[in-house]
């Protein structure tokens, strides 16, 4: 949901899928997460689909 809703508003971001990146993980991690999604935009970092906080990044 997270991934369209970046779609829908013409976000620019890259997407990393654990799955084919393990080595990810770790970073994940270390932000404190243990679920996907994990959205980072500059000092904002979140987990979940939340669009009110999507919003936010985006303006």
């Amino acid at each position: 949901m997270t991934k369209k809703f970046l779609e829908q508003n013409g976000a620019d971001f890259q997407e990393i899928n654990i799955d084919e990146q393990p080595d990810k993980v770790e970073y994940v991690k270390s932000l404190g997460f243990t679920s996907a999604p994990v959205i980072e935009a500059g000092e904002v970092v979140f987990s979940g689909f939340q669009p009110a906080k999507l919003k936010e990044i985006l303006n």
